[in-house]
């Protein structure tokens, strides 16, 4: 069973020091990993970051760097994350219920994963891919994952929503034959074909 964790802060007394924490404990820190105190600096799980050990990496780096005088920043707008079930769950960005709570509209399409050639290979077609677009635009808001190999595709995911590209510029990328990460391009390829009657690797 898997229950979470919580911020270890109770014992530290940061009311005494005028740092703010949310309800679970976690210290409450702007992007340059500032608290409420402006001389205090905070990163990790003890934050109200995401707790992934990849976090906490870059907002001990970006708080270090601040401290000492620089300006670095800690965006979490294209932060993957995976679950390791088998198969497994990755997503990153925007879900449609999030964008629409934002107020974009969105465009959506879910690609199952029986039409991956790798997944054919791998006898294994369980799950499928989510691409959230913005509708008019089509610039890539989201991307949600249940795959044999979930984890690995979730990044190229990330990198096109980072960069702001489209479901059609995804779409014109080259992707390796016989990879799960080709799941991406046939699922962006899905916002204008029937990716069904396409032959193998067909542009």
């Amino acid at each position: 069973m898997a229950t979470g964790c919580s911020p270890n802060t109770p014992e530290l007394n940061l009311a005494a020091a005028g740092v703010e924490t949310d309800q679970r404990g976690g210290v409450i820190v702007d992007d340059g990993l500032r608290t409420s105190t402006a001389h205090i600096y905070a990163a990790g799980d003890c934050t109200d970051n995401p707790q992934f050990v990849y976090v906490a990496a870059a907002g001990g780096t970006r708080a270090a760097i601040n401290m000492t005088g620089g300006e670095a920043r800690l965006d979490l707008s294209a932060m993957p994350a995976v679950v390791f079930t088998d198969p497994q769950v990755a997503t990153v960005g925007l879900s449609e219920q999030e964008a629409h709570l934002a107020g974009i509209e969105t465009d959506s399409r879910t690609l199952t994963i029986d039409n991956v050639p790798q997944a054919l290979a791998n006898f294994d077609t369980r799950g499928f891919i989510k691409l959230v677009a913005e509708a008019g635009t089509g610039r890539l808001l989201g991307v949600q994952a249940v795959a044999g190999e979930a984890g690995e595709l979730i990044q190229s995911a990330a990198l096109a929503i980072h960069n702001r590209m489209t479901v059609q510029e995804l779409a014109d990328q080259l992707f390796p034959y016989l990879t799960m990460v080709e799941g991406l391009k046939l699922a962006a390829q899905t916002f204008t074909k029937d990716v069904t009657q396409l032959s193998c690797c067909a542009g």
